[in-house]
């Protein structure tokens, strides 16, 4: 298909009409993210994702570009000499002109080439830059906003490599694909300056959206009555709005990531996309099927041994009997839908205590944010849990010495006299050591905003402390998981895999990767409609929780605020239109229309404002209509059908 400009940006020229078809040997792909070799969030994981697929098809003509971050390159990049000459001659140029650009390999799977741009380096050149770009766009920058900073130097910086690789002898057809506001300036600026490339945009999510969404706002139901320069203002994101719209616009070709985004951006940013491309997981990595079962109990046993450490002193449970919940991702905690958790959590431990249930039930909160440190305390229940162990295989090793001693003589051992008063003075004191004055703390570490944390606000709130009387306990750990940690040495990954149930409720969610991750390991999930997940779910699966994803009904259903939109009209019906997966026939079906029987919001509710949650009377009624709570089942199967493929 050729690559023509967009209707709405006839007036910017610079791109002559490509052939039909070309040789891909003569065209070079430069994809460019803020997240490259860079983890802030699910763009890392879409780019790390189809870096394989696209790095096989483009061969040496695939060329990610990110920001130079040190703590990153040291351990996901393998710096080398540029391999391609045009590519050497443009980076050598501007590294002689006063800027710093590395050339490697980042180490993923389908090792792709990446280039990599050090904009502190270059900060001496953003008060000029920030100049030209009001001069050329009327778009003001505020020195206070850092982010929006390092867009500005990202986005001339990219501009200024790209420039360079049109100015060869013999340029190759160019593409750009830049992902989100972050790296929209460079989209902008190769327009402006009528480069001849190909230029893509890809919105993850609007920046908008996000913040509306934060902000208790009925956000669908209201999406065609904003006036976005006027919201945007007063968030004090006028600036970003204006990059990410003025690349939105800029653009041959826009895309986005799922329906849901897509009615969105054509309301916000006032360009309807161009194709919506789904996210999609490479589902070789987790296909594992026979294994499954395998995995779980792997990861689940360190998960456990975890676990053990953090509630020392108060491990009045059953591990056998307690199931590992965990909601994870960016941290915003009504986007994401912690606080809808938190409530169900709060709700869940009442009925198991009015129940008298042996289940137990461990909630991770898996989110990153603004910590200096491990806490102590939690630090120190890995330590007493090590001590622990050590003991015991002090104490074993002594006892079996002395069976086996026994046992050569031909003599039955005395078991009153087999343990003497040394073993048990070490046991004695390694049981003291577990002795602890507080309650198992919700969170691994120390928050620099504690007392303004939302998550450990509503936790005060409901009075979830991980004390002994309660069935449901928490676990806050503010950062990415890794196999590094001293506290939880696990991937997310294998984390993952160790939990018996993903809970994301999310209010925005352009996409969602947590629960579709969730369904390649196995392990079932959680989701609303209001995700593009979920949505892609509900539309093309025939019945989705026979794959272990359970969809809940958001608050606002988009299709009953837009049904004349939401069928996303890609100006010609593709091969898939209409397509629904059929229900695995291994897996037997699920009560379909069981989610009709609960009780769908209606503006009746909104306006009783004085009715108030009841818990007395609400008990009564679960003790009446819910059976004992039991065990989740672990019965884990696979489709063994390929995941998506941009």
């Amino acid at each position: 298909m050729p690559l023509a400009r967009s209707l709405s940006v006839t007036s910017l020229s610079g791109l002559e009409e490509w052939d039909e078809e070309f040789d891909l040997e003569d065209a070079v792909l430069f994809e460019i993210a803020w997240e490259v070799a860079n983890k802030v969030g699910g763009i890392y994981t879409v780019i790390q994702t189809k870096a394989r697929l696209t790095a096989e098809e483009w061969g040496e003509n695939y060329f990610l570009v990110g920001p130079y971050v040190e703590s990153n390159v040291r351990t996901q990049v393998e710096l080398i000499e540029p391999t391609n000459p045009v590519l050497k001659r443009t980076i050598d140029k501007m590294n002689s002109s006063g800027c710093k650009v590395y050339f490697g390999r980042w180490l993923i799977e389908g090792s792709p080439y990446v280039v990599l741009i050090d904009v502190a380096f270059t900060a001496w050149s953003l008060d000029s830059w920030k100049r030209e770009l009001w001069d050329l766009c009327d778009i003001g920058v505020p020195w206070f906003d850092r982010e929006a900073n390092d867009a500005v130097l990202f986005g001339f910086l990219t501009a200024w490599l790209l420039g360079e690789v049109t100015q060869s002898e013999e340029p190759p057809h160019i593409v750009a694909h830049f992902h989100e506001w972050l790296a929209g300036l460079g989209l902008v600026l190769c327009r402006h300056r009528k480069l001849p490339i190909a230029t893509i945009f890809t919105t993850h999510a609007t920046l908008l959206g996000r913040y509306l969404c934060a902000g208790s706002v009925d956000f669908y139901n209201k999406l065609a009555d904003f006036n976005v320069d006027k919201e945007a203002g007063d968030r004090q994101i006028y600036h970003r709005y204006c990059l990410e719209r003025a690349a939105a616009h800029c653009a041959h070709v826009f895309t986005t990531v799922s329906q849901i985004t897509a009615i969105e951006a054509e309301y916000l940013l006032k360009r309807a996309p161009d194709i919506v491309t789904p996210n999609g997981l490479n589902v070789k990595k987790f296909s594992a099927v026979h294994e499954f079962q395998n995995l779980h109990a792997q990861s689940k046993n360190r998960i456990q041994e975890f676990v053990r450490g953090h509630f020392y002193g108060h491990l009045d449970f059953n591990l056998d009997k307690t199931l590992f919940l965990f909601i994870a991702g960016r941290y915003e905690f009504s986007n994401k839908g912690a606080d809808i958790f938190l409530e169900a959590l709060a709700r869940l431990n009442y009925l198991l205590r009015v129940n008298h249930s042996d289940v137990t039930v461990i909630a991770f909160f898996i989110m990153p944010a603004r910590t200096n440190n491990f806490n102590v305390e939690t630090l120190k229940g890995q330590a007493v849990r090590k001590q622990l162990w050590d003991t015991a295989q002090t104490v074993k090793e002594r006892f079996g010495k002395k069976l086996y001693e026994s046992l050569l003589v031909g003599q039955l051992p005395d078991v009153s006299k087999i343990l003497d008063k040394e073993d048990f003075t070490i046991m004695k004191r390694a049981i003291f050591a577990t002795q602890r004055q507080c309650q198992p703390p919700i969170c691994t570490h120390n928050m620099l905003e504690d007392s303004g944390d939302p998550i450990l606000n509503c936790v005060r709130r409901i009075g979830l402390f991980n004390s002994s009387a309660d069935r449901v306990k928490i676990i806050f750990h503010p950062e990415f998981l890794s196999s590094t940690s001293p506290l939880l040495p696990m991937d997310y990954e294998e984390f993952v895999r160790g939990c018996h149930l993903g809970v994301f409720p999310s209010y925005y969610e352009p996409w969602g990767y947590t629960p579709a991750e969730c369904t390649v390991m196995g392990i079932p999930s959680i989701s609303t409609n209001l995700s593009g997940f979920g949505c892609f779910m509900e539309e093309h699966i025939a019945d989705p929780s026979a794959y272990g994803a359970y969809l809940h009904p958001g608050p606002s259903i988009p299709r009953q605020a837009f049904p004349d939109t939401y069928m996303y009209d890609l100006h010609k019906p593709t091969s898939t239109s209409g397509f629904r997966y059929p229900r695995p026939a291994s897996v037997p079906p699920s009560p379909a229309l069981s989610r009709h029987s609960s009780p769908r919001h209606s503006e009746a509710e909104d306006n009783d404002e004085d009715e108030r949650y009841d818990e007395d009377v609400e008990a009564e009624k679960d003790r009446v209509n819910i059976r004992q709570p039991y065990a989740l089942p672990f019965k884990n199967k696979s489709s063994g059908k390929k995941g998506l493929r941009w």
